[in-house]
């Protein structure tokens, strides 16, 4: 197993359909997979040295995909982010993207375009 496959793949969206769907799928080309239900559990978790990369959704309650992404940055984090929107516009693009994220997919999103961006995710690190 390379080094990357022993990280895990940090789903946070507020969706919990979604969050199991997008587990099944990573799961399913054998990613260790965890997901949070808001950015907050995500932040409170105890694991993040052990993190590959995060999928995170735009709009959450309380804080947000953007939030969070800005907070990892401001602390120093190099986990490279996957941001997922179903309300993408250009300015959140561009936001996500200035603020460090690796990539930007509108929901729905193909199961081969998230992939390969958890899989180009995973191998920046």
């Amino acid at each position: 197993m390379a080094k990357h496959d022993a990280r895990a793949v940090c789903i946070v969206d507020d969706d919990a359909s979604l969050r199991r769907s997008l587990r099944n799928l990573l799961m399913s080309v054998g990613l260790r997979v965890e997901t949070f239900e808001s950015a907050e559990a995500f932040l409170a978790s105890a694991h993040q040295d052990s993190i590959g990369c995060v999928v995170l959704d735009v709009r959450m309650t309380g804080m947000t995909g953007l939030d969070l992404l800005g907070h990892l940055l401001s602390a120093g984090s190099r986990i490279p982010a996957i941001m997922l929107t179903a309300h993408g516009d250009d300015e959140t693009r561009r936001r996500s993207l200035e603020a460090g994220a690796v990539a930007f997919l509108e929901k729905p999103v193909r199961s081969a375009t998230l992939l390969d961006a958890v899989r180009a995710a995973l191998s920046s690190m």
